[in-house]
Formats: C-alpha cells, sequence, structure tokens
C-alpha cells in the first residue's frame, strides 16, 4: 500500500486551507493544518511533513520568517516548500533578499486564486523530486 505524503497547509484563512484540503484529498495525501508560522514551526517538530505549502502574509510569524528560520538552522530537515499567496513572486523576492541578503529558498511558488490541476501537478513534482 502507497504511504500517504504529509502535506502540512499553512494559511491564516480557513476558507483557503479548506480549499487546498479538498483539491489535495483527490490524491493519496494527508493534509495537516497551521494557521499561523508558530503553529506550522511546531507542526514541523512534531510531524516531520513531507512538504509544506506556506503562505507568506499570516499573523505572529509570517512565511518568511518561517522560510527563514527552517533554511537557516540545521536543527530542521530540508522539508520542501511550496508557497501559494497573492505576494507577487518578484516583490516576496526582494522582501526576503532585502531582509536577509539570500534567494528565497522554496521549492515552487504559486499565486492566489488557484487552479486545482496547477496546484496538484506541482505538489506532484515537488514530491517526486524528493524521492
Amino acid at each position: 500500500m502507497q504511504k500517504l505524503a504529509n502535506i502540512l497547509i499553512v494559511d491564516d484563512d480557513p476558507d483557503v486551507r479548506e480549499a487546498v484540503k479538498i483539491v489535495l484529498e483527490t490524491q493519496p495525501y494527508e493534509p495537516t493544518f497551521a494557521s499561523n508560522g508558530e503553529e506550522c514551526l511546531e507542526q514541523v517538530k512534531k510531524s516531520r511533513p513531507d512538504l509544506i505549502i506556506l503562505d507568506l502574509l499570516m499573523p505572529k510569524k509570517d512565511g518568511f520568517e518561517v522560510i527563514k528560520e527552517l533554511r537557516g538552522y540545521q536543527s530542521y530537515p530540508r522539508i520542501p516548500i511550496l508557497v501559494l499567496t497573492v505576494v507577487k513572486k518578484e516583490a516576496a523576492g526582494r522582501r526576503y533578499e532585502l531582509e536577509t541578503a539570500l534567494r528565497m529558498d522554496v521549492d515552487d511558488y504559486i499565486e492566489k486564486p488557484i487552479q486545482p490541476d496547477d496546484l496538484i501537478d506541482r505538489v506532484k513534482r515537488i514530491l517526486a523530486r524528493r524521492k
């Protein structure tokens, strides 16, 4: 039997979390959830997801801080990150570079609103590269 990929969906909007969950459940994926960056980091420590789908603009710790923390410390495993946000890719990259002097180290980037087939294709590609 195929192991379900654990995908952590991190977004402060419950409607977005639910929509992504519905799309992912059409595949052999097991979605888990966090509503902000602090919850995301707690979930990573507890369950080590196979992929994180991450919003950038959230309360408490935003997605930029989460990426910086996940990529900056050896104590976290290298988990693929798919950014899902309304922030344009170029603007997000510039902000991250200004704050960290580094390129935003994510595996893919998709802007809201999303097309379900596009999301599934990107998730499949990222998980296939991980194997």
